[in-house]
């Protein structure tokens, strides 16, 4: 859930296919945003493991303070902690929304991610990936594999 305005919650469901211009700006659907101020995001290039190809993670600014929160926590002494820090401080960056609701994909992002012509938008109720639209498919096979077991969590 987006927190941009305190007294207004937006949901991230669903998923869209949308084309990504020559400027590599992607389109945010209408009800993923929200209708006071400027909304902002912060992507994170997201590793999904040895088998499945990376994503873009979209945090809105809640979800980003809480990952940032976790950090803070961690103990400063330990290796996997500093290049987990060194890995979400290199490979994210901070996104605003256009004036016609479009987000520009940094271009390092963009080609790690392999998002070219066309980018799917995968909703995780607070938080969004965006995926190249092949990688994403592949992923929905394992996902069909493991939805027996995901749904137990809940």
């Amino acid at each position: 859930m987006s927190t941009n305005d305190p007294n207004e919650t937006v949901f991230y469901n669903s998923r869209y296919r949308f084309g990504v211009d020559a400027k590599r700006r992607v389109q945010i659907p209408a009800k993923w945003r929200s209708d006071k101020g400027e909304t902002h995001f912060f992507l994170i290039l997201w590793p999904k493991g040895n088998q499945q190809e990376a994503c873009l993670l979209a945090l809105p600014p809640g979800q980003w303070s809480n990952l940032v929160k976790k950090l803070s926590e961690l103990p400063f002494a330990d290796p996997k902690t500093e290049t987990l820090r060194r890995l979400v401080g290199t490979k994210s960056d901070k996104v605003t929304l256009d004036k016609v609701g479009r987000i520009c994909l940094p271009d390092w992002m963009a080609k790690a991610a392999g998002l070219e012509k066309e980018a799917v938008l995968v909703g995780l109720v607070d938080r969004f990936q965006i995926w190249n639209p092949e990688r994403y498919e592949a992923t929905s096979v394992v996902d069909e594999q493991l939805s027996g077991e995901a749904f137990q969590l809940v």
